[in-house]
């Protein structure tokens, strides 16, 4: 992959980066991650995207190069190159949790009819499928009551009455648990952006990145469409879950099973005449 050339190319981008990094920026003053602390993190990923996605065929990688790819001092891309070797490359294998889920609502014996998670008891008689089962069928090294009482905490699944385990589809993202929501959030967001620079790029056959938008609508409007969104974006998750459990389990074995994908779905509204707020000269 070679860079393009410096130009009025980057206008364009410059200003849609800006859109894209503003509710990132936000998030970050939330949770107390300062400007610099940014600028260190981007600095060395900089450094790392540079010398593992834009090498020189034939030829090895140069500290020089890397500096003239990112304007990162010499120095500190040898200090950033030399902490990250040997580090552990980043898994990207889904956690537990999210394997189980994808178990239950793509494996017919977990499944209603509509091909929805159906309720699970808790336990039960040999060749019964239970939570017990269900959790034994994706790893044996996790007990299923540990896994069951981190859901109970979490919001993802209910105990009734008659001691059935219920899949709550609304929280397939926990309403709490800082960590696994980070977690996807990177991730989504990771592929979702990753997808559209690649057709911004032009680097090969447009991946599928549509999007729906309206204005001048009223809340009310907004809230219908949401629950649009929210009922055919899981109809459609499922549709797809289920074919890739099919295919993943048909692949397993083979030598080129070494592809990934993501499919993903969201929605967004604001009030757009909310504007920022005016800050006087004197105010500090």
């Amino acid at each position: 992959m070679e860079p393009t050339q410096p130009g009025q190319a980057q206008e364009p981008v410059v200003r849609a980066v800006r859109r894209m990094l503003r509710p990132l920026v936000r998030l970050l003053i939330r949770f107390g991650i300062s400007y610099p602390a940014l600028s260190a993190l981007l600095k060395s990923l900089y450094v790392e995207v540079a010398n593992a996605d834009f090498p020189v065929d034939g030829r090895p990688q140069t500290i020089s190069r890397i500096t003239v790819l990112t304007g990162v001092h010499r120095k500190d891309v040898k200090r950033i190159l030399m902490q990250s070797d040997g580090e552990p490359a980043v898994l990207l294998t889904p956690t537990l949790g999210a394997q189980i889920i994808g178990k239950w609502a793509g494996d017919p014996k977990f499944s209603d009819a509509e091909g929805r998670p159906r309720p699970l008891p808790r336990t039960g008689r040999r060749n019964v499928d239970t939570f017990e089962t269900l959790v034994a069928s994706v790893s044996k090294d996790v007990r299923p009551r540990a896994v069951l009482d981190e859901w109970l905490r979490l919001g993802i699944a209910s105990v009734d009455d008659r001691d059935q385990v219920a899949l709550n589809e609304a929280a397939f993202v926990p309403n709490r648990g800082l960590e696994e929501k980070a977690h996807y959030f990177g991730r989504n967001l990771r592929d979702h952006i990753a997808a559209a620079a690649h057709n911004v790029a032009g680097d090969g056959p447009p991946l599928f990145e549509r999007a729906v938008f309206y204005d001048g609508l009223t809340a009310t409007s907004v809230t219908a469409l949401r629950r649009l969104a929210e009922e055919g974006g899981m109809d459609l998750l499922l549709r797809i879950n289920r074919e890739a459990l099919r295919l993943a389990e048909q692949d397993a074995d083979l030598p080129a099973s070494t592809e990934r994908m993501t499919v993903g779905v969201f929605f967004f509204g604001e009030d757009t005449a909310k504007g920022p707020p005016t800050i006087r000269p004197d105010a500090s």
